[in-house]
């Protein structure tokens, strides 16, 4: 985890419109390209937007990394929802049980350098992904 993370709580659409723009902030701030920046900033969304259709509430977190002389840039996703049955069904290209064309889990792996997904029935899914600068 990095030194100074930020919580958002995440409600609603207007949650996930103000943690996707402290997210791209924060990228900006840290050095990132424009195109990692919205890189960033997609996944945030992706994540928020999970919180806010199957759990109903959460929070993202946001942290500078530094690592080794890297640094770089982690999101947690955080909610106590319904959680995931089958995270391995989960993470596969087009399954949705929202009917959503968003990119979802895996979607968001791909965007991001590094990705960990915890899950548990009736306790909720934790999510930490991190991009780091070139």
């Amino acid at each position: 985890m990095g030194d100074e993370a930020v919580e958002y709580p995440i409600r609603t659409d207007a949650d996930i419109l103000t943690v996707r723009q402290a997210g791209r902030e924060l990228a900006r701030e840290l050095g990132f390209s424009g195109s990692d920046v919205i890189i960033v900033a997609t996944a945030i969304s992706e994540l928020a937007r999970n919180i806010v259709v199957y759990a109903r509430r959460g929070e993202i977190l946001l942290a500078k990394l530094e690592r080794g002389g890297r640094a770089g840039l982690e999101v947690t996703a955080r909610d106590r929802g319904p959680g995931i049955p089958d995270i391995a069904l989960a993470m596969q290209d087009g399954f949705s049980t929202s009917n959503s064309l968003g990119l979802g889990l895996p979607g968001t792996r791909r965007l991001m350098d590094e990705f960990e997904i915890e899950s548990q029935v009736g306790l909720g899914t934790t999510v930490v992904c991190r991009k780091w600068l070139r």
